[in-house]
Order: C-alpha cells, then sequence, then structure tokens
C-alpha cells in the first residue's frame, strides 16, 4: 500500500516538473503522457492552486499549462507562465503555418507537415515587398525560424537539416476562429509588409507558454 501511494506520488511529480518545463507530448514521452493520463485530477487540482489551467488535447495528443485569467474579486496571483509579445514577422509566420496546417490537414491523411526552410521563405515571400532582398529575406526567415523552434511550434527533424515538423500545438495558440479572419488579417500583414519593414518591430500579437 506504502509503494502504491509513493509511486502515485512519484508519478504526479514526473507530470508537473515535465509541464512546468513545457509541453507534454504523446509521441515524444509515451511514459510521461501515459502518468498524465492517469494522474490527470490530481494534476489539475495542484496546479488550480498557483493559478493554471491544465489543457489537454486527447486527439493531438499534446498537454500544456496555460496561465488562468482572474476572476472579479479575486487577487490577481503573479505570473508563472510567461507572455511574449511576438515581432510582426514572427506573428506573420506563425499564422502562415497554422493556415498550411489547416490545408493539410483537409487535404492529405499524414498527420504530420513537415516543410522545408525555403517552402517557408515561399510563404513570408508573399507579405514581402516586390524590392525585397532575396538574401536579407532568407537571413530574417532563418532567424524567425529559430525563434519559432524556441516557442515550440516548430520542430527540427534530426538528421535532415533545414526541415521542420510543424507542431500540432500550435492549433490550440492559433485556433478556428482567429484563422476564420484570417483573409482580414493577411490583407494589413501585405500592407504592412510592403512598407519594407525589415526589423522586428512588435506586433499586436502575443504567445503564452511555460518555455
Amino acid at each position: 500500500m506504502q509503494e502504491s501511494k509513493t509511486q502515485t506520488t512519484d508519478d504526479l511529480s514526473i507530470v508537473l516538473v515535465h509541464l512546468m518545463k513545457g509541453i507534454i507530448e504523446r509521441d515524444s514521452a509515451p511514459q510521461v503522457w501515459q502518468a498524465l493520463s492517469e494522474r490527470q485530477s490530481g494534476v489539475r487540482d495542484y496546479v488550480a492552486v498557483i493559478g493554471l489551467d491544465l489543457e489537454v488535447d486527447e486527439a493531438e495528443g499534446y498537454a500544456f499549462l496555460r496561465q488562468r485569467a482572474s476572476q472579479e474579486g479575486e487577487l490577481e496571483l503573479p505570473r508563472l507562465v510567461a507572455r511574449r509579445q511576438l515581432s510582426y514577422p514572427v506573428s506573420l509566420m506563425l499564422a502562415l503555418l497554422r493556415k498550411r496546417l489547416a490545408e493539410h490537414d483537409a487535404a492529405s491523411g499524414d498527420a504530420r507537415l513537415v516543410l522545408t526552410t525555403s517552402e517557408i521563405v515561399d510563404l513570408i515571400r508573399l507579405f514581402q515587398p516586390d524590392t525585397a532582398n532575396e538574401a536579407r529575406l532568407e537571413d530574417r526567415v532563418g532567424r524567425d525560424i529559430a525563434k519559432v523552434v524556441d516557442l515550440g511550434f516548430l520542430k527540427p527533424l534530426k538528421g535532415r537539416e533545414g526541415t521542420y515538423e510543424v507542431r500540432r500545438i500550435l492549433r490550440s495558440f492559433v485556433d478556428a476562429q482567429w484563422l476564420s479572419a484570417f483573409s482580414e488579417r493577411l490583407v494589413e500583414y501585405a500592407a504592412y509588409g510592403h512598407r519594407d519593414v525589415e526589423d522586428d518591430t512588435s506586433s499586436n500579437v502575443s504567445h503564452e507558454g511555460s518555455r
């Protein structure tokens, strides 16, 4: 009995530590995912005490923590999950990757969307001025890809340099409602891009994550 209780505590601790560090994925961490499935109620109760919500997508196979919004009259807790202000180029890349993922899901039976650096550059190029310097564009897209990897939305594939899997957790941060207004956003992005903005001017898009 004592051994079973100790095992339960150990499993809970392992799951909590992984969640505090970032995203849990079923495919890459099956044992942790199994422990999460068995201890999900305990995890929710624990993180609720510190103002966090557990988000689990069983179909896609990932889980992460999100800061819970304070209700009226509640004491506002310090943020544990960082909110990052994203630059225009990074927010544009996320929007285009999300749109490409939706198109892929509608047209392909393959659960994984894999893109090369050159394919991502092609997505971005449509929103650049005709006079954009190609070398500068490729260099900037490379830097933005690195930022998106750091955010957890692109995963470099081992042994395939310059090739990335679009991680499906992107669906939770750029949701269907946001995507439904995508055409209007793209008009704004195109107008913004054609001003030949080459720096990292901040956009109005923010990302919340525990990484």
